[in-house]
């Protein structure tokens, strides 16, 4: 999940002025007027919109492919789980924190029981984390067909002026958004170089964002993204908010905090893809499906803010892409054959973060491209350098990390016995 903000007119809408502006225009409910229901009756964008993809290769029904989304139980996560599930090929492993959330979620939206799994992922306790894969690597069948992982989940705080910390005690938006998933990322790559090849190369995408990119409108918004030294990091984001909690070591400032733990997750995609596509034939990316302007990731946010951004996404940016669009270009990453470029940052012009182009070719809805990050973003050395603190910040053993080969066959690695493990519910549909 990622938010968009695209122009500098955002980050006036939670001031004093903008909300009696918007009581003045709408009336003094207008704050709790959801801002999905003021643009439900606003058509979205030209007539060529991301579809569901296709299914590209012909599988039974008994050899669906696998594939682990994080963060599936809302927003972009959900709606990437069914534009997968709704290709008829694809099984979904629904990673998330709140499992009785995502099984209702998976009813509301029809989903075929034996076409998705519910499985139970709190990124921000790395003990969580290797339950996790421990509990998949038992499902023999799941385990099998692995094909394709996910990291989508993220926390936001925009307004945060007090960092708050995982249970393992990193500050949350970095805990949970970056190491997390590097913990996940690295645990499962074995698994799924292991898995068995059913047609299509396998892929492992790290949702970025527009906002950890400098080079970008809305990347100049400041706070601007910048890792700097990375002392924080490797001091385990432990500090207050006077220092130490962020990555780079200084003041926590919130909407900081997520665009730095965005600008790591491209530079871990990248760093996994440097190191391990060649022998591994997985596919690393990153990606930017769009402005996602109603997404719940802004649920921190202020009420005006969450009224009025999507209707400036529409009108002034062209930068809007309703969660449903957005699910779609996500799951043709991992699942598309045009996208087999590793080490690739996928973006589009139509809804995309090129705001001029949004002007010019907004019907370009459809495709991606491999768009260019910000210096910073596209810097191998200090990639190496963030991937290698973070693997010792994570507790990430080297005799875990993968040695295994392309076409190499078997199980993952084992993980050493873990005391008193949470019990994590069953494979299969909700019931």
């Amino acid at each position: 999940a990622t938010p968009c903000v695209a122009t500098m007119s955002a980050q006036m809408l939670a001031s004093p002025v903008a909300a009696h502006a918007v009581a003045s225009r709408f009336g003094k409910k207008a704050s709790g007027v959801s801002a999905r229901k003021a643009i439900s009756s606003v058509p979205v964008g030209g007539p060529r919109v991301q579809a569901a993809p296709k299914a590209a290769f012909s599988v039974s029904a008994s050899a669906q492919k696998t594939a682990i989304v994080t963060g599936a139980s809302s927003g972009l996560g959900l709606y990437t789980t069914k534009a997968l599930i709704d290709r008829g090929d694809y099984h979904v492993v629904m990673a998330v924190r709140d499992v009785a959330k995502a099984e209702a979620a998976a009813r509301e939206f029809g989903f075929p029981a034996d076409s998705y799994s519910v499985m139970e992922l709190e990124l921000g306790d790395l003990k969580s984390v290797r339950s996790f894969v421990k509990k998949f690597r038992g499902a023999t069948r799941r385990a099998k067909t692995f094909q394709a992982l996910i990291c989508n989940a993220a926390v936001y705080f925009p307004n945060a002026i007090e960092p708050t910390y995982t249970k393992d005690g990193f500050e949350e938006s970095v805990g949970v958004t970056h190491l997390g998933h590097f913990l996940l990322s690295n645990l499962l790559l074995t698994d799924l170089v292991k898995a068995d090849d059913m047609g299509i190369d396998k892929r492992l995408c790290v949702v970025g964002s527009v906002t950890a990119n400098t080079n970008t409108l809305a990347g100049q918004v400041p706070p601007r993204a910048n890792l700097g030294d990375m002392s924080g990091l490797a001091n385990g984001l432990a500090g207050d908010r006077n220092g130490g909690a962020m990555i780079d070591g200084e003041r926590f400032v919130g909407p900081k905090a997520y665009k730095d733990a965005k600008l790591c997750n491209i530079l871990t995609a990248k760093e996994m893809s440097n190191r391990w596509h060649e022998s591994t034939g997985v596919t690393f990316s990153t990606m930017y499906p769009g402005c996602i302007a109603d997404t719940p990731l802004f649920r921190n946010h202020t009420p005006v803010f969450r009224f009025l951004f999507p209707l400036i996404q529409k009108y002034v940016t062209k930068g809007y892409v309703s969660q449903a669009e957005a699910g779609g270009r996500l799951a043709s990453v991992v699942c598309d054959p045009d996208y087999t470029e590793s080490g690739a940052y996928w973006a589009w012009k139509g809804g995309g973060d090129q705001l001029w182009d949004n002007y010019w070719d907004n019907s370009n809805r459809e495709k991606a491209f491999n768009n260019k990050t910000s210096k910073e973003g596209g810097d191998m050395l200090k990639a190496k350098e963030m991937f290698d603190i973070s693997q010792k910040v994570v507790g990430l053993k080297d005799s875990e990390l993968c040695t295994a080969k392309k076409g190499q066959k078997g199980g993952g690695m084992s993980l050493p016995s873990m005391p008193n493990m949470p019990k994590m519910p069953a494979f299969g549909g909700a019931k």
